[in-house]
């Protein structure tokens, strides 16, 4: 995959109406915004497009609708949030592409800003429908795509609109494909990848993919039980995919024979299976001495493991890190997770964190600004480490 993609500044946006998808999926409760992160992290590009005399046309979806309208996912909190962002008015189109958002697109001057409603109202929004493409397209002369976030959807709004429309990327996508892609392409080395989450299957493609370009891979979390399992040791009753057995096998004599080092959990911590109170007893095994007992599981990596993870990320040039190392959401069980993002945090490598929970638990610990780059999409970046092309950004024009 190209990404050497053109952007906003490669492009003229004088006087131009200029449709930009943002991410603007925000959390809501009782009809308040709880965080507004992904509205102020689309500010440069938007900023840049009012500075230059764009016409700026902006959307995004918020939650599963499912193609039908409905008013708690109406996106006009974030207009009002936006608004005073920005210190000007960001106009509210009543629909996504009818009428009102024609007219009101129509109508916009050079400077100003408006947001079409919640485009996962139309059907067609995730089907790629060409008609609501089409459509979208109408309203503007140029796209523009900040939406990082849903890159690994092929939407009307996230791709579709492309084959309409000239097509670039915004300021956020220009770093996420920046940053990634060249970590990817030609990272600096030692170059070490640290995977967690709960199952392997979930990661197969990504392990695959990053031993062909990684010196260390480390893999703890509930996936690294299926790996241990592998190697033949005992794990009780720990999250394990009987039918991915082989594959660990596999996977772990290709870095054998690739010469990359995989780094699994030496010591774990194990308690009673779920649900775990944050007062549960647990206790730490040696994953090689001590046979883990039946309705024990594995919980959170040990002492040891957190001590040599973190050492492997502390050698390493670039570091890229996806997925848990433990139950997260209990704070005794979350503890090789924080070893992990502080151990990023002191690096001086160049360190990548794939979004969700490995991003929260950087946030939660105010680690995120000693991160060289936390990403803004879970599943894009996922897809991103798979070596997957990304529909929102393979649409956009080469430079």
């Amino acid at each position: 995959m190209n990404y050497n993609k053109k952007s906003v500044e490669d492009i003229d946006v004088s006087g131009k109406r200029v449709l930009c998808r943002c991410d603007f999926n925000v959390p809501i409760k009782g009809g308040v915004i709880t965080s507004d992160k992904r509205i102020v992290a689309a500010l440069p590009t938007i900023e840049y497009l009012v500075k230059h005399g764009a016409k700026v046309i902006l959307c995004s979806h918020m939650g599963k609708p499912k193609g039908e309208y409905k008013p708690e996912l109406s996106l006009q909190v974030v207009a009002d949030r936006l608004s005073e962002l920005l210190g000007q008015t960001v106009i509210m189109a009543k629909d996504v592409a009818g009428e009102d958002a024609q007219a009101k697109a129509a109508a916009l001057q050079d400077g100003q800003v408006m947001l079409l409603e919640n485009t996962r109202f139309e059907k067609g929004e995730t089907k790629n429908d060409p008609e609501l493409s089409k459509k979208l397209a109408s309203l503007a002369d140029i796209f523009v795509n900040d939406a990082f976030g849903t890159a690994h959807r092929a939407h009307s709004s996230t791709a579709g609109v492309a084959d309409y429309l000239p097509a670039v990327c915004g300021y956020l996508i220009q770093k996420e494909i920046g940053i990634m892609g060249k970590a990817l392409a030609d990272p600096e080395r030692p170059f070490v990848a640290i995977l967690g989450g709960a199952k392997v299957s979930d990661k197969l493609n990504v392990i695959n993919n990053l031993l062909e370009k990684v010196d260390t891979l480390i893999i703890g979390g509930g996936m690294a039980y299926t790996f241990l399992a592998a190697k033949g040791y005992s794990v009780g009753s720990s999250l394990l995919d009987n039918e991915k057995i082989d594959y660990c096998k596999e996977m772990m004599a290709k870095a054998e024979a690739k010469g990359v080092k995989l780094l699994l959990p030496v010591d774990t911590y194990v308690g009673a299976s779920f649900p775990n109170p944050i007062d549960a007893e647990i206790e730490v095994k040696n994953v090689a001495a001590d046979a883990m007992p039946e309705g024990m599981m594995g919980l959170d990596i040990g002492d040891e493991t957190r001590k040599l993870f973190a050492e492997a990320a502390k050698s390493a040039k670039t570091v890229v890190w996806n997925g848990p190392m433990g139950v997260f959401e209990n704070p005794t069980l979350a503890q090789g997770t924080i070893a992990v993002a502080k151990a990023l945090a002191e690096s001086d490598a160049v360190t990548i964190v794939g979004g969700g929970d490995s991003a929260a638990a950087c946030e939660q610990l105010g680690f995120a600004d000693k991160i060289t780059h936390i990403s803004t999409g879970g599943g894009a970046s996922l897809e991103f480490l798979e070596g997957l092309e990304l529909p929102g950004i393979a649409c956009l024009q080469d430079k």
